[in-house]
């Protein structure tokens, strides 16, 4: 390798400029070397462009033209002095290296020239702040001509909120509310962190018909895609988009479980509706009624999902699921009672299966968004005789062949069981409460 030593290269006459090396070669600048603009260090004589200087400031120093620096006002407030007699080029910048000048502020010091045009200093007293001065003429002296903060940067920002039962499960927060509450937003994040929540929300089931009735439909059963905070199973049923969230106050409604039917009065009560986020899930239809009297509802009722038939010997049509209709649809139908000449009533519907036509309710839908695997919203058994008929899935409660029948249980929208033959203790079962869940990603 050749080296030249020379202590200044001067144009030829009549050249106005030297030309150093071919198109496409490098120059490698040493470590510590320093390339100036007549004695001032500066990017190859480019005006507004500073070297950064590493060493962070402490305290209190004047500033050379063409440096950057990043000044740490931890311990208390800095004055940065501007360098004096500035020509028109030379540039200052200032970073807000412990995000801390809103608590301590920085003071740049004028130092005879005018800032924006105006004789005095001027404080830098926002939070990250990062600031470029260059000097222009005598009038308006130093100006600002570029300024960001750190959290315009894209560094990950999450979800934080409040509200409900809080566990983690990994790098996800789940609210779970099992009566009403709010799901407060403090904090929206960024794409890089959380910007959206997924949710669960399932309504109360259905209150079971007497008297050799029909099984409640379960509680409408709506869920997310699980895509904003992932590593879990979703239900077969799970659709729609995640919630962006906003800086708000969302009121949580989880619903009650309708009440049973009774000899007097005959009627059950439908599940109550359970609400989060803009979403709204359907309480399940009550069980219809063995008919001993005029007044008595036969017919399983409509809901999330639709209660059974009641049982007698003819045929009564079960309660209609999805009502009012939602997509993907939040739950089934009620089974229609069996031909008789049984005493048989229809079973409710579930959140992934219909009454089934031997007094079995509807099977539910099984997620794990809260970290385990659990099944809600299954619907309610139809009397049967002689034996109870199993409800595997989803909360939803046995029939009895005779006597009153089981509830559905707390915090799965399952349905009520049909009341069994007799009098007067064959009261229908009442449906389980609702539940609403939130997930979202926080670190």
């Amino acid at each position: 390798m050749s080296e030249i030593k020379v202590n200044k290269i001067t144009p030829k006459q009549n050249c106005t400029q030297v030309t150093l090396g071919d198109s496409g070669d490098t120059f490698v600048i040493p470590s510590g070397a320093t390339i100036t603009n007549n004695g001032t260090a500066a990017g190859f004589g480019a005006t507004g462009a500073a070297s950064w200087d590493t060493t962070v400031k402490t305290s209190g120093f004047t500033a050379v033209s063409g440096v950057g620096y990043f000044v740490n006002t931890t311990s208390g407030a800095i004055t940065v002095t501007l360098p004096a007699s500035p020509s028109a080029g030379d540039v200052v910048a200032v970073k807000d290296y412990a995000n801390t000048f809103d608590t301590n502020n920085v003071t740049l010091a004028r130092n005879g020239s005018n800032i924006g045009g105006s004789a005095i200093d001027a404080t830098l007293s926002t939070e990250g702040l990062a600031v470029t001065l260059v000097y222009v003429d005598a009038t308006k002296g130093w100006l600002v001509t570029d300024s960001g903060l750190q959290s315009e940067s894209p560094t990950a920002q999450y979800i934080v909120a409040t509200g409900g039962t809080i566990t983690c499960c990994g790098d996800y927060k789940i609210h779970t509310f099992t009566g009403p509450g709010t799901f407060t937003v403090c904090s929206v994040g960024n794409p890089t962190g959380s910007t959206s929540v997924d949710y669960l929300v399932v309504a109360g089931g259905g209150g079971g018909g007497t008297d050799q009735g029909g099984g409640a439909g379960a509680g409408g059963y709506r869920e997310s895609p699980g895509t904003a905070s992932g590593c879990y199973s979703v239900s077969p049923i799970a659709g729609g988009t995640a919630i962006t969230a906003t800086v708000t106050s969302y009121p949580i409604v989880v619903g009650s479980g309708g009440t049973g039917a009774s000899l007097s009065p005959a009627l059950a009560t439908q599940g109550s509706n359970s609400s989060a986020l803009g979403i709204i899930s359907t309480g399940g239809g009550i069980g219809g009624t063995y008919p001993t009297s005029p007044s008595t509802n036969l017919n399983g009722g409509p809901g999330g999902s639709g209660g059974g038939g009641g049982g007698n010997c003819s045929v009564s049509p079960g309660g209609t699921g999805n009502t009012p209709p939602t997509s993907p649809a939040q739950g089934t139908n009620g089974s229609t009672t069996p031909a008789g000449p049984a005493f048989y009533g229809g079973s409710g519907g579930g959140a992934t299966g219909a009454g089934a036509s031997n007094c079995t309710g509807g099977t539910g839908a099984t997620s794990s968004i809260t970290g385990s695997s659990v099944n809600r919203a299954g619907g309610g058994g139809g009397r049967s005789t002689p034996t109870p008929a199993g409800v595997p899935y989803g909360g939803g409660a046995f029939s009895a062949p005779t006597g009153p029948s089981s509830n559905g249980t707390v915090n799965t929208g399952g349905g009520g069981g049909a009341g069994g033959a007799g009098s007067p203790s064959c009261s229908g079962g009442a449906g389980g409460s609702g539940i609403v869940i939130i997930r979202y990603k926080f670190q």
